[in-house]
């Protein structure tokens, strides 16, 4: 069993083994879900959705669509500074 102390601000630290355990890494968050008599279940949040998700999505109504030269040029803008 691996157990965990309580620091005075009532935070735990996870052991590396524990992380690694479940996949995470920095930056990653893990799901916490209180469970019947005092346990709690602690899982790795994994990203939902998908690619066709997103797709759409920087669509605005009454704008026309940008071509790949149109958007390279305004990056290309942006990274001059001249936007």
């Amino acid at each position: 069993m691996n157990a965990l102390t309580v620091t005075a601000k009532g935070q735990i630290t996870l052991k590396k083994d524990l992380l690694q355990h479940l996949g995470i890494h920095p930056g990653d968050k893990l799901s916490i879900d209180k469970m019947p008599g005092g346990e709690i279940r602690i899982r790795a949040e994994r990203p939902s959705g998908s690619i066709a998700d997103f797709c759409g999505s920087l669509k605005r109504e009454g704008q026309p669509s940008l071509s790949i030269e149109e958007m390279n040029e305004i990056i290309g803008k942006g990274w001059a500074g001249e936007l």
